[in-house]
């Protein structure tokens, strides 16, 4: 769910960051908020006027043996690591992308320079782009106030904007610009991608599948570089169900042999040579969805991400290559401060849809696991892997770390990140208009039953506008905006729907493993371990917080 979507927003059509998810409970009428509960205790949901009892016995995460964190004088060596380094990162101006650039460069000023990749017609809109994205966003607020008035200065001496993109080849750079940074980088890290679930498939697999291939090649050019390390999503694997390992796809393994990605790319480009114009974007888009729904994925996103995994299995040559899985991916926990987010992403809409547009329903299970982790533990991850398996004197080898949280023993249902949400929007609607007495939200198990239930959402406030509230007509036909409405909320289930009803889990055997052998110094400072979320106060107090200053924020500008 990096899982980024189709960016759905609230008024227009926005991109998600990725995320993929059926079930066999049915239709519940409200649920009330439920608190999360000791192992030794029952978790009651209320339902309408009697308690719904169910039990806490839940899957039991992948086992590993315990023990002690380092001492503060071992671990892995982060910040030892960090000193110096000059890195390459693609897709920085993307969400993850500026929160991992904004902790290195606060952890540790001392690191060398940071190339990012910007697509750009040329130098001066590069340099443009990376002063409104990076250097003057509230992000950086702790950095701003850590170096003062040299705070532009220290940003330009440390990031330096390379015209380029992934989805061209020899990455878009030319070749002064691509001999410089193959003398200077230590580790190229991969955040870029195409996020948008029913995106173009040639788009999608220019980026997605191609792209991570392109920089592992230019990276075997590169004369120091000590790490490849590609951001994939947890949601790679597509329709599998049960525990999800980390272990790398590889096809003929576990990928089909049938798929072949050559075969797929000269589809494409058949079908960009047939059509032309709006009918071009629409049956790309198509043939996209058939192709990852032929193969066992859900959306052309995880589909293509799974491509651009297997290719870099495929290519490994003497470097250690490492790719960090997250799931969906929300706003920060605590660093560089909290509720922190950039765009109206993953659960967002399914959020504001109840508090902004008062539709109460919601097509999936209650009780399906939602893994959501914060940018700021994805982030540190990323850190902590890289000086891990940075340091020289490792094999080459594909590592795959799953950021997840449904490993842990009470995972985060749907049912209650809406029940939390309910409770923060009654407490503070998102605006003067938005009634504090929303009704709670209903999900329903299929499709048919959410279509008439929003159809009738709607109706009634056609009918509440034009004759005032409480008053009864015969006609219960839908206005051409309220149709609009109906669709929009439809195509949103239809997105959403794979996840609604997830019932799988995350291994993280090897990214528990990794915070073990962290120090305790570098667990305080590079925290990513999601069993001690407290999910209540995240979503409450923090999460719904900040979604609500995003929103204002793009509504403003």
């Amino acid at each position: 769910m990096a899982i980024t979507a189709n960016h759905l927003a609230t008024c227009n059509a926005v991109k998600l960051d990725g995320f993929s998810f059926f079930s066999s409970f049915p239709c519940r009428p409200n649920h009330f908020l439920s608190r999360r509960l000791p192992q030794s205790m029952i978790r009651r949901v209320q339902t309408s006027c009697c308690y719904r009892v169910t039990s806490m016995k839940a899957v039991s995460p992948l086992t590993m043996p315990e023990k002690e964190p380092s001492s503060i004088s071992d671990g892995v060596g982060i910040i030892r690591f960090l000193t110096g380094k000059s890195y390459l990162i693609s897709g920085a101006t993307g969400f993850l992308g500026k929160v991992l650039i904004e902790k290195l460069l606060r952890v540790s000023p001392e690191v060398g320079k940071i190339f990012i990749l910007i697509k750009s017609n040329n130098q001066e809109s590069a340099n443009k782009r990376l002063y409104d994205e990076i250097i003057s966003s509230d992000l950086f607020k702790v950095l701003k106030q850590m170096h003062g008035s040299s705070y532009e200065a220290f940003m330009k001496n440390k990031l330096i904007p390379i015209i380029g993109d992934i989805g061209e080849e020899n990455l878009g750079m030319n070749s002064e610009a691509a001999d410089k940074i193959s003398e200077e980088i230590d580790v190229i890290i991969n955040c870029a991608g195409r996020t948008t679930f029913d995106d173009r498939y040639d788009a999608a697999l220019s980026v997605n599948a191609l792209g991570p291939d392109r920089l592992l090649r230019f990276g075997e050019e590169c004369k120091k570089l000590k790490l490849f390390l590609h951001v994939s999503t947890a949601f790679v694997t597509g329709k599998r169900k049960g525990t999800v390992l980390e272990t790398p796809l590889c096809i003929g393994e576990n990928i089909t042999p049938d798929l072949n990605i050559e075969t797929e790319v000269k589809l494409t480009s058949e079908a960009v040579r047939k059509f032309h114009g709006s009918e071009r974007s629409k049956k790309l888009k198509e043939l996209g969805y058939e192709r990852a729904q032929s193969y066992g994925w859900e959306k052309v996103y995880t589909f293509t991400k799974a491509m651009g995994e297997s290719l870099i299995h495929r290519k490994l040559g003497a470097l250690p290559v490492v790719i960090i899985r997250p799931s969906c991916i929300e706003s920060s926990y605590k660093e560089p401060f909290p509720g922190w987010l950039q765009g109206l992403r993953m659960t967002a809409p399914l959020i504001l849809g109840n508090g902004k547009d008062q539709i109460p329903d919601l097509l999936g299970d209650y009780q399906s696991s939602c893994d959501v982790i914060p940018v700021d533990m994805v982030a540190n991850a990323i850190i902590a892997a890289m000086a891990k398996h940075g340091c020289g004197n490792v094999l080459p080898e594909v590592k795959v770390y799953n950021v997840t949280s449904t490993s842990h023993a009470h995972p985060l249902q749907m049912g209650e990140i809406m029940d939390f949400s309910h409770k923060h929007l009654c407490n503070s609607p998102l605006t003067e208009k938005t009634t504090k007495d929303l009704e709670r939200m209903k999900f329903h198990s299929s499709l048919e039953e959410f279509t008439s239930s929003v159809s009738n959402a709607i109706t009634k406030q056609e009918r509440e506008m034009k004759n005032g509230e409480g008053e009864e007509e015969s006609h219960t036909t839908l206005s051409m905006k309220g149709k609009r409405k109906l669709k929009y909320f439809v195509s949103l289930a239809k997105t959403y729907q794979p996840y609604m009803f997830f019932q799988a889990r995350f291994d993280d055997t090897n990214t528990r493993r990794l915070l073990q052998e962290l120090s305790m110094e570098e667990r305080k400072m590079f925290e990513f371990d999601g069993s001690c979320i407290d999910w209540e106060h995240y979503f409450i107090n923090i999460h719904l917080s900040g979604l609500k200053r995003e929103l204002f924020r793009l509504r403003s500008s």
